[in-house]
């Protein structure tokens, strides 16, 4: 992990794997993955593809985060936040987040995003801003339940499971929107 990257400054977890059929490691986000909501052309907030393997043994839960650290906010923007999926499910399918997060497992559950939605909100990086990195994480925990409200930030997640976190899975995409 490098300083550019937001996770450095955390703990050490164990490492183990998660891809994306949606899309690979270090590329760009496909149309439908980008914002609708903040009016991307083409954009239909549409959450990825996701499986992972490899979680550190003693596993039994996972949550999920898309974070934007590039975002002129200050403070990065949360895309998305899932909680308390069990520790036999490894794989979320594409469009997982919608309104009703109708492919997530049963037990887990959406904490609003920075837009204050409960569901995946797509790449929004305003136009000419530059690329963007989009953290997509899943992260392994030792217990069944983080114990945080559904009405929770992202950032509120991350603080109740940052002593529950015993593995991370990291996939890294971009974004650029044209000036």
């Amino acid at each position: 992990m490098s300083a550019n990257d937001p996770f450095a400054r955390l703990p050490e977890a164990s490492s183990f794997t998660v891809t994306s059929t949606t899309v690979g490691d270090g590329d760009a986000w496909p149309p439908e993955q980008f914002s609708g909501v903040f009016g991307v052309p083409g954009g239909k907030d549409r959450s990825p593809q996701l499986s992972w393997s490899g979680a550190p043994e003693g596993t039994r839960s996972y949550a999920v985060t898309v974070y934007d650290p590039d975002a002129p906010t200050g403070s990065g923007f949360w895309h998305w936040a899932v909680a308390d999926i069990p520790a036999a499910v490894t794989e979320l399918p594409e469009g997982a987040g919608d309104d009703t997060g109708s492919g997530l497992p049963e037990g887990a559950f959406q904490l609003p995003n920075d837009a204050r939605a409960a569901r995946f909100i797509g790449a929004a990086p305003p136009a000419g801003h530059g690329p963007h990195r989009y953290f997509t994480v899943v992260h392994a925990l030792g217990v069944e339940s983080v114990g945080v409200p559904a009405d929770a930030t992202p950032a509120a997640l991350g603080f109740a499971m940052a002593g529950h976190i015993l593995g991370r899975a990291v996939l890294i995409t971009s974004a650029e929107t044209a000036a």
